[in-house]
């Protein structure tokens, strides 16, 4: 959550560095944002309310500056509230991603020695605290000193107009810094970045860096110097502009098909690998939050139709309380697209102390997951900007297809279904099927509520529909497994209640329909969705039967479903949904 950027170097125009940084980082946070850069011997700031858009900043020239676009945690959305802070001299700027913990006392201790504070939020505390220290020790020392009296997971960067340098530390939240020609960037993304340098070195839990017109990192708790290991990042800067889309969640819908072909075509290797790991642990378990929890629960039912094997499966932010199971033999295999989820990244450093092998799939290339797994997948899905998932999520359901069929020892079957969903998501993106969806759209804007039925594979499926209607519509979906139906959810079913059905053609096909027809009965509008049209459907979208691999196509048409949705009931930015980040960081 929310977007940090800085600069330091040559160039005398940080201030639009950062706010171009900034856009690039806004999916991160939209609430506020605010730059502060060093003119002369003080901080010049500009703080607003709401998103960048296409703002242009009027500060002065400078080769030191600092920017954020928030998410709110603690206080409300104001420019009081909105980062950079500064120090009560206007010497030092700070701003921060995280929740510190025990701010309140910090702040009791700092009014009653004479510190200004001006807003509501944990953050502006860091920045007097370190105010405070400095008045006694070098700044280093002083940022050093107060980031170990911080209790919670931060990140935190500060500039200071006197020493002229930037420091970076972290404990929890990302940060990376990128190495320029005669200057540097910080960032909490690389995709920030990769506009001006591909040479990144990720800051690792309790590290400190200092960045002037070199780079130095130190150990948070013990304060000494440590090399910095740079890596090169595989990205291109052209993954993050829109091109011809309107937005962003459609670009990257439409980037599907090739994200799933790039699987079935290059993965065999890694998902055979992944399976032989599986196949010798005793006891794996898959973790994740949102729509990565869903791909989770869904390589529960893959795993256990295809190859006779049980894994089981925990929502990240739940697996703390359940991990006394777990031994040595055990293997985690953590999901996430950012590899930054605290909820899962979490659990994951607490197992590997307790000896448990970590298999990761994430999208990003030296996230925290990533760095602290034993074996990892990098889906290689490129950049997702929109805050909702959606190529992300069938790339993961793709590695877990295809390990699935790996385990079970028929890994060219499991390549030739992802070959044929790509053919079915490419013919799903053509003008006549996308006319479709958006008719169906148009016809159910008016609902107030939906609900999604599966059984099955489609059971997670169905989650991941109302997930996908929930955060880009705005509107009220809930899933369920079909089976359910009848202890209590039927009593939400109205005259003209939507429902959806995901009706693949396998074992659930029969039950499912029963689902339908009983809803129907009720008076509720049927949307089917599957490769069989019935006479319960009132509305209907086709898939191709690919076996297991239809859950790919069906949660296609759901994404295009929930942006259509999303349009015609007038939401003018589906990328950033209300109250959303893209990467939950915070607890």
């Amino acid at each position: 959550m929310c977007g940090i950027f800085g600069y330091i170097g040559k160039r005398q125009n940080a201030a639009k560095i950062v706010l171009e940084g900034l856009k690039l980082l806004e999916y991160r946070g939209y609430d506020s944002w605010g730059i502060a850069v060093k003119s002369g011997k003080r901080i010049k700031l500009e703080k607003h309310v709401g998103q960048i858009g296409d703002a242009t900043t009027d500060l002065p020239k400078s080769g030191l500056g600092i920017g954020h676009t928030r998410w709110a945690t603690h206080g409300g959305v104001t420019v009081e509230n909105a980062h950079p802070h500064l120090d009560c001299t206007r010497k030092i700027a700070l701003m921060h991603n995280g929740i510190i913990e025990n701010f309140e006392e910090i702040k009791t201790e700092l009014v009653k020695k004479g510190h200004k504070i001006i807003s509501d939020v944990d953050t502006e505390v860091a920045v007097h605290l370190i105010e405070e220290y400095y008045k006694t020790s070098d700044f280093v020392t002083a940022t050093l000193k107060a980031f170990r009296q911080f209790k919670g997971l931060n990140a935190i960067v500060v500039e200071n107009c006197d020493t002229n340098e930037i420091i970076a530390a972290k404990n929890g939240s990302p940060l990376i810094i990128g190495k320029g020609k005669n200057e540097y960037f910080v960032a909490s993304d690389a995709s920030g970045i990769i506009k001006h340098t591909k040479t990144v070195f990720f800051l690792e839990d309790d590290q400190l860096a200092v960045i002037s017109d070199e780079l130095k990192i130190l150990d948070i708790k013990s304060g000494k110097t440590v090399k910095p290991k740079f890596t090169k990042l595989n990205w291109e800067f052209e993954d993050t502009q829109k091109g011809n889309f309107k937005h962003y969640i459609l670009k990257e819908i439409f980037e599907q098909p090739h994200v799933l072909e790039n699987i079935a075509l290059n993965y065999s290797d890694q998902t055979e690998k992944l399976a032989w790991l599986i196949q010798r642990s005793y006891g794996a378990y898959f973790l994740g939050c949102g729509s990565a929890s869903y791909a989770a629960l869904l390589g529960t039912y893959l795993f256990s139709k295809v190859a006779n094997r049980h894994l089981n499966f925990s929502i990240g932010s739940e697996f703390n309380y359940l991990e006394g199971y777990l031994t040595e033999k055990s293997l985690l295999i953590p999901i996430s697209q950012s590899g930054e989820t605290i909820d899962v990244v979490e659990p994951v450093i607490k197992a590997r102390l307790r000896g448990v092998k970590v298999a990761a799939i994430t999208n990003v290339l030296g996230s925290t997951l990533y760095r602290n797994a034993d074996f990892k997948i990098l889906l290689n899905a490129g950049i997702e900007k929109a805050v909702v998932a959606t190529k992300s999520f069938t790339a993961m359901i793709s590695v877990l297809l295809l390990t699935a069929y790996a385990l079970a020892g028929r890994t060219n079957e499991g390549r030739e279904l992802l070959l044929k969903a790509s053919e079915n998501v490419s013919e799903i993106l053509r003008d006549g099927f996308l006319k479709q969806i958006k008719d169906v759209a148009g016809m159910i804007k008016d609902q107030e509520h939906i609900y999604v039925l599966g059984r099955g594979l489609s059971y997670p499926v169905a989650l991941e529909t109302s997930l996908k209607i929930k955060e880009t519509a705005c509107v009220h979906a809930e899933g369920f497994a079909g089976g359910e139906l009848k202890h209590g959810v039927i009593a939400l079913v109205e005259k003209s209640t939507l429902c959806i059905v995901i009706a693949p053609n396998d074992e659930t096909y029969n039950d499912i329909i029963s689902n339908a027809q009983e809803v129907k009965a009720r008076g509720a509008l049927v949307l089917g969705i599957g490769p069989r049209k019935d006479k319960a459907f009132d509305l209907y979208l086709k898939t191709r039967d690919i076996k297991e691999a239809t859950t790919i196509p069906q949660v296609v048409i759901a994404q295009l479903l929930a942006y259509n949705l999303a349009l015609t009931r007038g939401i003018k930015d589906p990328d950033k949904p209300r109250n959303l980040a893209k990467s939950v960081t915070v607890k």
